[in-house]
């Protein structure tokens, strides 16, 4: 068990019992599923200081009920160990409530248990449209990969961009930002000169871009997990001349994700995305947060989209069982949730009671350098977005 793993399971037992002992209808359980080991531990622990900080703020009691986090690890994309993971904690912990879920292959093999158990489900990154439809259980506080695609192919069309080439991760996220990027693109009566996947695990770009290179794309629209991906890609972008051949990028905030804008450097000033959070989102409530996060963690790691998720997915977890008084039902919790609507440090969410994913504003960001620091500064918004890959 990795040290942070250790760190935020010993914090998060310890709001949930230093009060006296409660019988175990007094105990709300949940079950949190993470990547904290591995190559996207960054994930976990990102989405576990958003569930911890949250908890911090509001405490460990709903409705009369003491709230109990337990952590497993599922180590990355690794759906078998996701799924023994949900297994154990569904039979032999007996909680009442799935959490967490990094990466879509996590998501998608723990849906079936999550029905025939009857539990909610709450996703706090996994953004493959097709996620809710597999379970009636499941409600998404994330996002979607079409949510944040779809404006960014608008953004092309809207600035002249006549001829484009896709690049992206070759599993269900991927997939999702490639096709909805094309369809919008497509429609504006524009061409992509060129589309390739390439493996989710791949840091080695030089045949791919030089093949873009080659293209000769007015702009390259991508979407690649955020970590030494990301950081491999912009490196060879720039040594390539991608850049100086006047190539853009267009990409989604995974790409600048908050937390890596000092690995990226300077290479990433001017670069346009969209996404739905920022750490530099100017509104109270994010300034606090913002704040309360350094208190917490220290000023290395910038709170990111994926731990905002994790801080709305507990919110919204406290009020659906303050709606029920308390009751863990699954069908009562999620039809609490559906149609909720609360302010979250991205802005202002609903949850669509229909599809039980997130209806959110989605920005358009540039990063700029701003006191000596690099950040996504938005200048322009899609408000109330309902994710288009439904």
């Amino acid at each position: 068990m990795n040290k942070f793993l250790q760190g935020l399971t010993a914090a998060i037992l310890s709001l949930a019992f230093t009060a006296p002992p409660a019988v175990a209808e007094d105990v709300v359980k949940i079950g949190v599923i993470l990547p904290l080991t591995g190559p996207y531990a960054d994930y976990g622990e990102e989405i576990g200081n958003g569930i911890k900080l949250y908890m911090k703020q509001n405490g460990d009691t709903v409705a009369g009920k003491k709230i109990a986090i337990i952590i497993r690890d599922d180590t990355g994309i690794a759906p078998e160990i996701s799924k023994r993971h949900a297994q154990e904690l569904l039979v032999q912990d007996k909680v009442d409530i799935l959490a967490g879920f990094g990466l879509t292959p996590s998501a998608l093999t723990v849906a079936p248990l999550a029905t025939q158990a009857k539990k909610a489900m709450v996703i706090m990154n996994a953004a493959t449209s097709v996620i809710t439809t597999r379970s009636p259980y499941i409600v998404r506080l994330s996002h979607t990969l079409p949510q944040i695609s779809t404006p960014m192919a608008t953004y092309a069309l809207k600035n002249g961009i006549k001829k484009a080439y896709t690049l992206v991760a070759d599993f269900g996220p991927g997939i999702d930002a490639e096709t909805a990027f094309k369809k919008t693109f497509e429609a504006g009566g524009n061409k992509l000169v060129g589309a390739v996947r390439v493996p989710v695990t791949n840091v080695d770009f030089s045949s791919y871009l030089q093949r873009i290179k080659d293209a000769a794309p007015e702009a390259v629209f991508m979407f690649l997990p955020p970590g030494s991906a990301t950081i491999a890609f912009l490196k060879e972008y720039k040594e390539r001349g991608l850049d100086k051949a006047g190539i853009a990028l267009l990409v989604t905030e995974d790409f600048l994700d908050d937390n890596l804008m000092d690995a990226l450097g300077t290479a990433a000033l001017g670069i346009v995305s969209t996404g739905h959070y920022s750490t530099a989102h100017d509104s109270p409530m994010n300034k606090a947060y913002v704040q309360a996060f350094a208190a917490a963690y220290g000023t290395k790691m910038r709170p990111n989209f994926m731990s905002v998720a994790g801080y709305d997915g507990m919110a919204a977890i406290y009020a659906a069982l303050k709606k029920t008084n308390g009751d863990a039902d699954g069908d009562k919790l999620v039809a609490a949730m559906k149609g909720m609507q609360f302010e979250s440090p991205r802005g202002p969410v609903t949850i669509d009671p229909e599809t039980r994913d997130i209806i959110q504003t989605v920005y358009f960001r540039r990063a700029e350098l701003r006191n000596g620091k690099i950040y996504n500064i938005e200048f322009d918004e899609v408000k109330n977005f309902k994710d288009p890959g439904k």
